[in-house]
């Protein structure tokens, strides 16, 4: 999972588009994007790094999202406010890292340690 703290300041990148697949081709466990059709090794290599890019990207803005989540969750102005330990089950996270991603969704809704 990514680190919470972790400064953003490299450029966003901009994630390949990833096509959705008809469900004949998901039900066939060798099939990834269509990557195992590709005899060319350097279309290949490419694709397969937009594809890396992209879940990268997808993956460092969930974890964006699941930290604002949690701080909204944590507010002490909300009257159904979650505890760090409450936000950790819901999450499946240690308590510790949902008061980290708490306090990293709070800098996020307050515009900070992103590029938006």
């Amino acid at each position: 999972m990514a680190e919470p703290e972790r400064q953003r300041t490299e450029q966003r990148l901009r994630p390949a588009p990833l096509l959705f697949e008809p469900a004949e081709a998901v039900a066939d466990p060798e099939h990834f994007f269509d990557l195992e059709s590709m005899e060319d090794p350097r279309e290949l290599l490419a694709r397969a790094t937009e594809l890396t890019h992209a879940f990268r990207a997808a993956t460092d803005r969930s974890v964006e999202f699941q930290a604002i989540a949690a701080a909204q969750l944590a507010d002490p102005r909300r009257f159904d406010r979650l505890t760090p330990a409450a936000i950790a089950e819901r999450a499946e996270w240690t308590e510790d890292y949902a008061k980290k991603m708490v306090e990293f969704g709070r800098d996020l809704l307050r515009g900070g340690s992103t590029d938006a």
